[in-house]
Formats: C-alpha cells, structure tokens, sequence
C-alpha cells in the first residue's frame, strides 16, 4: 500500500467516525443551547456547594444578621454580602436594556413573581439576580436565584439562556420545575411555556429545545 492510498483510507475513516457521531446527536440539539446549559449546570453545582459551606458558618455574624432582618430588602442585601465573594460579584446592573422574556415570547413584566430588581454582574461575564420570598410556610424557599449564562447578550429567555433555584432555610437548594412530573415539565420547557422548570428539566437529562 503506497504512503498516498493510506492517507485517503485514514481520511475515510476518520470521517466515517465523524459522520457516525454527527448522526447520533438528537437533531434538537444546539451548540449554544449545550454551552448555556453546561455553565447552568456548573453554577448550580457551585451554589449549591456554596450554601452548604455556608450553613457550617451559621454563627457568623452575616448569617445571624440576615435570619434576624426585619425587612425583605434588608435580607437581600445581607445575602448579596454573604454571596459575593463565593459568586464573584461585581457591580449592580443596569436594567433599562436587559428585558426578559419567557420561552412563549413574553416579557417578564415587573409585577410577575419571576422578576428580579437585584440583577449583579460577576467576573465570568454573568448575570445573577437574587430575591427574597415573602412566603414563609415552613417549606417554602426563601430566595430565588437566577443565573444568566451569557451576561445581557440576547436571548435573556428562561430556558434558553436563564435559568433558576430555590434556596431553602436549611442551606438546601434546587432548580425550578424540582418535584414536578415528567410531563409538565416536558409541556412548561417548550416553545409554549415559560421555560422556568427548563432549569430541573435539562439537569435530569431532558430534551434539548429549540
């Protein structure tokens, strides 16, 4: 077999293993959906870890301060305080450009349970909102958390590029659409839902959506 005939068989093959994957990736399937997703899924993972190495510092000071405020915008802020470093938090966003929508299109206007006033910049170029839950039933969540993984660059929509978690008062947390059934989620992360439970949904696997 000369050198020539074995480079043209070695390029065959190489491509045939090419075409072989290519053809086994889902056809929903979007590179910039996949890079959201996996930084999604790497913050999460980081907060989560956070929150549990904040609970062992439950004698601190910050953390007493912001159990004990006596207002919602008071606890936020000692959260921002308690997070930023763990986070890298930079400055506080200007939202008049940064709009949101929903997977079905719509915004995310100021009176939903979605909006976020406390939107930070971090040093990885994303954007991180935090808010306090008025609901205080014992297991309820007590701040919601969102994560945009691209920073203000479009499509700012929740499943797509936005995603969520609650955080609890035992230091637990997890991402929205946790505990709904398989079809819900599968109906509410798609082009007609909001997308929210898109955060659960795509952590246990679920189909990407386009």
């Amino acid at each position: 077999m000369t050198k020539f005939n074995w480079k043209i068989e070695y390029s065959l093959t190489i491509f045939a293993i090419f075409a072989g994957i290519l053809f086994m990736i889902p056809t929903s399937f979007s590179s910039k959906t996949a890079v959201y997703i996996s930084i999604w899924n790497s913050e999460y993972n980081k907060i989560a870890y956070m929150f549990t190495a904040m609970s062992a510092q439950a004698k601190s000071d910050i953390v007493k301060n912001m159990r004990n405020a006596k207002s919602d915008i008071l606890r936020e802020r000692y959260m921002i305080q308690l997070v930023k470093p763990y986070l890298r938090l930079e400055d506080r966003m200007n939202k008049k450009k940064y709009v949101q929508h929903y997977m079905n299109g719509k915004v995310v206007s100021k009176n939903d349970f979605y909006y976020f006033d406390l939107l930070y910049n971090n040093q990885d170029g994303l954007i991180i909102g935090v808010k306090d839950i008025v609901d205080k039933t014992p297991d309820a969540p007590v701040f919601l958390m969102l994560i945009d993984t691209n920073g203000s660059k479009k499509p700012n929509t929740w499943g797509l590029d936005i995603f969520g978690l609650n955080i609890y008062r035992d230091g637990n947390v997890n991402a929205i659409g946790y505990g709904w059934d398989v079809d819900k989620l599968r109906q509410d992360c798609s082009k007609n839902g909001t997308g929210l439970s898109c955060s659960h949904y795509y952590r246990i696997g679920g189909d990407f959506v386009e």
